[in-house]
């Protein structure tokens, strides 16, 4: 059935469906979020467990091994990673890319449960979760306030501002920065405690008996029922330092006896500065699902409120990641409507008809609209990866309406009415158009469905691409011939002769059908010369970005005091200054905020590092990009004493890591590498994990008189503990306020932890009584692994390099030169992952997927052609637009990266496109017109020439903005539009003079062949 004949002679119900699906599309549009990245859910789940003040060492023993060991047995386990810091363990479980989340989540979670025996019973309970891309925080917002104190300002970020906050739409977590916790501290009279006998652990431990409320028990006075409650928990410190603590002797002592009792803050673990003043701050995560514009649109909102409730506190926002955002988002649409409008302005130079265009025109809207329903469905968001869709096949959309306006145009110069030319043109060009839009979609539905963590995130590039570009093709059958039946005029019989250009064009194409072995032979030289240009360029993941934001982040030497950390920040902060393109500096101070990127999991607390969360002018407002500035922070920085410095927000970077069960093998390996690392140039700070030792003070028990005490290295430790940080934070006694629990940090003086000497005197209990620390035991200095880091069952040494503009691949290739890496220890091996990893599955995704999509073009072109060999014709413009593809990046200085690659991947759909039109029309007038195959190729180059220079002037037009960089950050949009451009102008002008004579060659192939089997040709077709 000819739909766009049926279009045409009932035009209502094409207007009634296209009016539903306009409807339906705004609906979606405004129902959809604006987000980074896809919403993306990978099947990697972490385990986080606490054991406060465990080593890495001894978390690697004692938890680490044991819960690999457990999920190691799962299936579809690919890696499994550990990073082991001071108390802290946090085991990754990355499966294979088809696993069930929610599947492995829970396997993951009957693993740790089934070992919870054999795990210390002092350690947190194992929190198990998901790994997604709603881990980052969004709105970083500061407050100060000139009538609350430090602890006053806290407690309300803690209570007023998160329970607002936590009330509204979209927000899932708010952690505050800086500040202080309210504790009561009880500090110890080391001397006192020796005289009455006790430790500092029997003190707490007899608190927490004391200082509680307790249920049970049930009364039946007055004949009614009564529940029975024991209440003991006092209110305040002064009733607590009153007290009568019961010793295990029998006797009791007042607790401001032996104690000095204070209701203050915990020790100070973080600073937040904002420009280098004092603030407090609080960061705003949004949930999995929402949009993170939208989230940060309604904590904006509740902020204000707060702002108007709470007069005497001063919110200030300090840095964002939504703005990036909404800048791309913004700049994506502009370049929706520029593209649009420039393609349509093409059609309009080359028509000269403004009803022909409208009809052109028409096919944009009408197309992209619908896509917005369909992306709703799909539960997709407006993100980097589908606005980059649109914003590339703007250009495409347009396409199919041209073809058919073009040849309805040509039609109406013969004299016919705009209702026969509509009727019999669209009849003529149908399955050419057909061909060229299902051509498309066969390139990129692949893209969707590639394997590995690629294919989840172009699932909704590939899918929104095609889908607008289906669109396009009911718009190009149903509407365009109808409107154009309706709207258009009809044109006066002329017999207007070709233009100089298309007299020049078909003389030239006469010339390459009659020469046609020097015509292939020069297609075969540019296509070998243009495989020469892959040396030229450099190889790379993702380009550098242009956000407006970058970070320094700071690490000190282990050992090292918040203090100390906090002076180093600030000189850091000083040193940056003057930079005229900084505008804002917001210090995180304990805290080093994870790489940016879809799977930023926040800041790990630390005391001896520092994040520097520097905000830069917008991108047209500075002359530098964001890449040269970072280099002048790193210069700068490298002035900065005993600090480990590293620059950006995540970002491309090489890693290079190495595993072993020999640690000592490990460490001279990491070493050696390093040091070639180091000579390497035009790279950025090199940094080792392997490095990273901690001073400590060490206690070996003298097994001997330890057992002659009677002490046992439970008590000793234990003992140990308690008096030096208090008993673990689960088991602290707490004071019961209204609104909170306040935890009571029983511990000796502070004074006592400065001196070694004071605690080698400390007193450890045994069965014959108190004996002191140093009969039993050998304190000495000593030092330990700052960090532990194992990848797959083994200790793993990660050497970050940062790329300081120089390609990834460019870097990797001098890398493995070094001879340290080609020659590392036996039983020390080098493990693949990180971007380098990432970056060649990615490409062998998109090799996969570009293979695929030729195969799919060519079962596409052979189901409706009915043809097995001529497909072969359109498919040879492929290699014809790959040298100017490849050329275009040359001149650009753009390298062969994952944008790129996006681009030769949506090259091979488009420049079929020109073959389809040109062969499609050859076979008409072979099989229809009864023209010999000399005069059908070039009556096809003289009819489809003007309609595929214009589709391609129309394309290159619509992406022309992304090239140029306009509007959003151009860093990852403008290859791809180069790559296009410049394989569109070659394929274009190649295309028109080789593929009819590939034709040829294949014709003659096929009379060949049916010449073998006795199956004769007419004469007319020689």
């Amino acid at each position: 059935m000819n739909v766009s004949a049926w279009s045409i002679r009932n035009p209502v119900p094409a207007i009634l469906l296209f009016a539903l699906l306009t409807f339906i599309g705004i609906g979606g549009f405004k129902a959809l979020g604006i987000q980074q990245f896809p919403e993306v859910e990978l099947p990697i789940v972490t385990v986080s467990i606490g054991l406060e003040g465990a080593s890495p060492a001894q978390l690697e023993t004692e938890i680490a091994r044991k819960v690999e060991n457990a999920v190691a047995s799962l299936s579809g386990v690919k890696h499994i990673y550990a990073n082991l810091t001071d108390g802290a363990a946090l085991i990754s479980v990355e499966f294979t890319i088809d696993k069930d989340s929610e599947v492995a989540q829970n396997e993951v979670r009957n693993a740790v449960d089934s070992i919870r025996a054999s795990l210390p019973a002092a350690m947190t309970d194992p929190v198990v979760s998901k790994l997604s891309t709603a881990g980052s925080p969004i709105l970083t917002v500061t407050v100060t306030s000139d009538k609350l104190d430090e602890q006053g300002l806290s407690w309300f970020v803690d209570n007023e501002v998160s329970k607002e906050l936590l009330a509204t739409k979209g927000v899932g977590l708010v952690s505050r920065v800086g500040g202080v916790n309210r504790e009561v501290q009880v500090n110890l009279d080391p001397a006192l405690m020796g005289g009455l006998g006790v430790t500092s652990s029997d003190i707490s431990t007899q608190l927490g008996r004391v200082q509680q409320d307790a249920s049970g028990g049930r009364g039946d006075v007055g004949g009614g029922v009564q529940s029975i409650r024991t209440l003991a928990a006092v209110q305040t410190a002064a009733d607590i330092a009153a007290l009568d603590i019961p010793l295990p002797d029998g006797r009791q002592v007042r607790l401001d006896q032996i104690a000095h009792i204070s209701d203050t803050a915990a020790e100070r673990a973080s600073y937040a500065l904002l420009d280098g003043k004092p603030v407090i701050g609080f960061q705003i995560t949004r949930t999995k699902g929402a949009s993170e514009v939208s989230v940060a649109a309604a904590a904006r909102a509740t902020i204000e409120k707060l702002q108007a409730t709470y007069p005497q506190v001063h919110f200030e926002e300090a840095f964002d990641t939504v703005e990036p955002i909404q800048e791309n988002y913004d700049g994506s649409m502009m370049l929706l409507y520029e593209g649009a409008a420039l393609a349509i302005l093409v059609v309009l130079i080359f028509l000269r008809d403004w009803r022909a265009t409208l009809v052109s025109a028409a096919a944009l809207p009408l197309a992209i609209i619908p896509t917005f329903a369909v992306m709703h469905y799909f539960g997709y968001s407006l993100n980097l990866l589908t606005l980059l869709a649109m914003a590339l096949v703007v250009g495409v959309l347009v396409d199919d309406a041209i073809v058919e306006v073009e040849n309805i145009e040509r039609h109406l110069r013969m004299g016919k009415t705009p209702y026969q030319a509509a009727m019999e043109a669209a009849d003529e060009i149908g399955l050419a158009v057909i061909a060229t839009t299902f051509t498309l979609i066969a390139v990129f539905l692949p893209t969707a469905f590639m394997g590995g963590i690629p294919g989840k995130f172009f699932e909704p590039f590939g899918i929104t691409a095609a889908v607008a570009i289906f669109f396009s093709l009911v718009v190009a059958r149903l509407l365009t011939p109808m409107m154009a039946a309706y709207i258009m005029k009809a044109h006066p019989q002329t017999d207007s002769r070709d233009g100089r250009v298309m007299s020049h064009y078909l003389r030239l194409a006469r010339w390459c059908l009659r020469h046609r072995l020097i015509t292939v032979a020069a297609a075969i030289t540019l296509f070998v010369a243009s495989l020469a240009i892959i040396p030229l360029l450099p190889t790379g993941f993702i380009p550098a970005g242009d956000t407006m934001q970058t970070a320094a982040k700071l690490e000190l030497q282990p050992g090292s005091t918040l203090d100390e950390t906090r002076a180093s920040a600030e000189q850091a902060r000083q040193l940056l200054a003057d930079i005229p393109e900084i505008t804002r500096v917001f210090t995180m101070v304990g805290a080093f905020s994870g790489d940016g990127g879809p799977f930023a999991m926040g800041a790990s607390a630390d005391v001896r590092k520092a994040t520097l969360n520097i905000l830069l002018k917008k991108r047209h407002e500075r002359n530098r990009t964001q890449s040269e500035v970072e280099i002048e922070i790193r210069q700068r920085l490298q002035a900065l004493p005993g600090a480990r410095v590293t620059v950006g927000l995540g970002g491309e970077k090489m890693q290079i890591v190495l595993a072993s069960d020999d640690n000592k093998a490990l460490q001279i390996a990491a070493t050696a590498v390093t040091r070639d690392l180091r000579t390497l140039k035009g790279l950025g700070n090199i940094s080792s994990s392997a490095s990273l030792q901690r001073p400590e003070i060490q206690i070996i028990p003298d097994y001997g008189r330890a057992a002659n005490a009677g002490v046992t290295a439970q008590s000793l430790s234990s003992t140990i503990q308690m008096a030096t940080n208090g008993d673990f934070a689960a088991q602290l006694p707490k004071l019961n306020l209204p609104q909170r629990q306040v935890p009571i940090r029983v511990r000796l003086d502070k004074a006592f932890r400065k001196d070694l000497a004071q605690i080698r005197q400390m007193k450890i209990p045994g069965s014959h009584g108190m004996v002191n620390l140093t009969n039993v035991a050998e304190v000495r200095m000593g030092s330990g692994p700052a960090q532990v880091d194992r990848f797959d069952r083994k200790q793993n040494v990660t050497l970050d390099v940062e790329l300081n503009g120089r390609s990834l691949g460019e870097v990797i290739a001098e890398a493995d030169k070094l001879p340290a890496l080609q020659t590392l220890p036996a039983g020390v091996k080098r493990q693949n992952i990180g971007d380098a990893e990432t970056m060649a599955e990615l490409f062998g995704s998109f090799g996969t997927a570009m293979l695929i999509g030729v195969l799919c073009i060519y079962i596409v072109l052979v189901l409706l052609l009915h043809d097995f060999l001529q497909p072969i014709t359109i498919l040879a413009a492929l290699p014809l637009s790959l040298g100017g593809a490849l050329m275009a990046l040359l001149v650009t200085h753009n390298s062969i990266s994952m944008p790129s690659v996006i681009g030769l991947l949506m090259l091979m759909g488009i420049v079929t496109k020109n073959s389809i039109l040109l062969v499609d029309y050859a076979m008409l007038g072979l099989h229809e017109h009864g023209l010999q195959r000399f005069d059908a190729l070039i009556d096809a180059c003289h009819k489809r020439a003007r309609p595929i220079v214009m589709t391609s002037i129309a394309m290159g037009a619509g992406m022309l903005p992304t090239a140029l960089g306009l509007g959003a950050d151009p860093s990852f949009r403008a290859p791809m539009a180069v790559v296009l451009i410049g394989g569109l102008v070659a394929s274009t002008f190649l295309s028109l003079l080789v593929v009819p004579v590939v034709f040829t060659l294949v014709d003659d192939l096929v009379v060949g062949i049916k010449k073998l089997f006795g199956n004769t040709r007419p004469a007319a077709r020689q």
